[in-house]
């Protein structure tokens, strides 16, 4: 047996314990870090002085050592539900949402009160693509929450992941009646505005946001893209920058604060202004979030080694008949988002928006390790379930729409499972200008979940693999049913390439697919304004106002053709 601990003498205790307390009660966490640490070190199984030290990191951006000391005080503790829930906070800010979920769950199980940490697992399961465990948890968070700020915020999430917009905003306009300086409410409200392009009151919805909670300036990111900055924003820019010393702004907050920044001054001319923010945000989400290129071309050999042409031809025996998913894929910011607003105004069509789907289904396929005797078992087994599932997502989309479109640009890595799941189903891939793709994905908001590098030589490495990836699946996949739309070709002469597209999903021709701004579906997407507006070529050879200040991403200039445009013009 091990020996019992040195008891530690109160009067060696009390005084730090005192003193961190008067700290924490003066709004002073980062003077509160030092006595509470000495505190730990006299008695380190004390399950509360540790969470107290976690708190305190945890209020002053100290993220790792909030981590430590809260993982020692639910060790010393388990059923110290606070402690695990002010765990999950801090591994959510890390970005580890595994690991949040799985803290949020231990401290719900053990408070179901915790209202708090149902609505945090529901907007993580939101953003996994958890649609259903999603608004179980925002459900949770109402019903334990009432009337508070969170408990409203949760029902009106619920009916946000549940489509129901307009009962949405009734419940965030109540809540804010209720609590007019609410400030997530306000921010909740902006983005549902804005992606109903209504824009102007999303923007008052992003200016009040920040004007009660300056630790929320990443809204500005959601603010600057309602609308081109012009000149008559008075001091926008000024306001941002100076946002950026905002006391105990998160790094997350930081990131987009830079985006928004560089999206202004690129909106009002200043290009290398502009790319020191983008540049700044890349930064910043290193910092928390690393990427490996050698491992990624690993796995892009190890899909191209699986998805033999033999293996492609098994999608008789193997594959779904059902017609219904059009696929649309391509590396982000190729033009997904117009190419889905164009498809899903045919009135036979219905917008499924980014699904998660194949991106879960895919890996858990990729990482398999049946052996050869056992595959073509588990192909069978695993393909039925794979297409009964994603059917039933899809009509859960759209009930009555004859074909549904998921734009979820990364599913360019499953393009041959799906094929094979659902071989008379349409994949349609977006391709661009790899440097304005590239600069696009610089200057874009990408959430620490997705693994995908946003700048650098990481971001070139990313773009070789998958354009050999997708070299591949343009050997193995029949004509018909891989359809390839060149952004360039799309906004130079839309409407050939838009009859293209629809005679390639099967559906007859009709004009109101040639007014994908008249489309009124929600935008879920950083394309928000610009899916608003008509077919434009602004876009087309972005590249070359930032050309002295590419740094790595100039190795993707000369990487494919790309039209003359008179730059004049742009």
């Amino acid at each position: 047996m091990s020996q019992s601990p040195t008891p530690v003498a109160p009067q060696q205790l009390a005084p730090l314990l005192a003193l961190a307390t008067e700290f924490l009660r003066a709004g002073r966490p980062a003077d509160a870090i030092a006595p509470l640490r000495d505190a730990a070190l006299l008695q380190p199984a004390n399950a509360a002085i540790q969470h107290d030290l976690g708190l305190a990191c945890l209020e002053v951006g100290r993220v790792p050592d909030a981590i430590a000391a809260l993982q020692r005080a639910v060790a010393s503790n388990p059923r110290y539900a606070d402690a695990h829930f002010r765990l999950g906070i801090a591994l959510e800010k890390l970005g580890n949402i595994g690991g949040a979920i799985a803290a949020y769950d231990r401290a719900t199980k053990l408070d179901p009160s915790l209202t708090e940490a149902w609505f945090r697992t529901g907007a993580l399961f939101y953003i996994l693509g958890y649609r259903n465990q999603a608004i179980g948890c925002f459900r949770h968070a109402a019903a334990t929450g009432g009337r508070s700020g969170f408990g409203r915020l949760g029902r009106a999430r619920a009916l946000l992941t549940e489509d129901r917009n307009q009962e949405a905003e009734q419940v965030l306009r109540e809540t804010l009646v209720a609590d007019p300086t609410n400030a997530m409410a306000y921010d909740v409200l902006g983005n549902l505005l804005s992606e109903f392009g209504r824009f102007d009151e999303a923007r008052a919805c992003f200016e009040r946001a920040i004007a009660l909670a300056p630790p929320l300036a990443g809204s500005y990111y959601d603010l600057v893209r309602c609308r081109p900055v012009t000149g008559d924003d008075d001091d926008l820019l000024q306001q941002m920058q100076g946002a950026l010393a905002t006391p105990g702004l998160e790094a997350a907050q930081r990131l987009r604060v830079h985006l928004a920044i560089g999206k202004a001054a690129e909106d009002l001319g200043d290009y290398a202004l502009a790319m020191r923010h983008f540049d700044a945000a890349d930064t910043v989400r290193r910092e928390s979030v690393s990427f490996d290129s050698a491992a990624f071309s690993l796995e892009i050999d190890r899909l191209i080694a699986r998805c033999t042409p033999e293996w492609i031809a098994r999608t008789r025996e193997l594959g779904s008949l059902e017609m219904t998913p059009i696929l649309i894929i391509g590396m982000p910011r190729s033009g997904t988002t117009l190419v889905e607003q164009i498809i899903s105004m045919h009135p036979e069509v219905g917008a499924g928006s980014e699904l998660h789907f194949w991106n879960q289904r895919g890996t858990a396929w990729h990482g398999s390790s049946a052996d050869a005797n056992e595959k073509a078992f588990i192909a069978s087994e695993f393909l039925a379930k794979v297409a009964a599932d994603y059917l039933a997502l899809l009509r859960t989309v759209a009930p009555k729409a004859a074909r549904v479109t998921d734009k979820m640009p990364f599913n360019f890595l499953w393009a041959g499972l799906i094929h094979v799941a659902f071989p008379r189903a349409t994949i349609v891939h977006c391709q661009r200008a790899a440097i304005d793709t590239a600069l696009s994905i610089h200057q874009t908001h990408f959430h620490p979940s997705l693994a995908f590098p946003t700048g650098g030589s990481e971001l070139v490495a990313y773009f070789r693999s998958y354009e050999r990836l997708m070299n591949h699946w343009r050997s193995v996949l029949p004509e018909d049913r891989f359809l390839e739309v060149d952004y360039e070709d799309l906004t130079h002469a839309p409407e050939p390439v838009i009859r293209r597209m629809i005679a390639a999903c099967g559906l007859a021709w009709d004009d109101a697919c040639l007014r994908p701004e008249s489309n009124r579906r929600a935008v879920r997407t950083p394309s928000k304004w610009q899916a608003r507006q008509a077919i434009y070529r602004t876009s087309v050879a972005r590249w070359r106002r930032y050309e002295p200040w590419l740094g790595p991403l100039r190795a993707l200039v000369d990487h494919g053709s790309e039209p003359e445009v008179d730059i004049a013009r742009l």
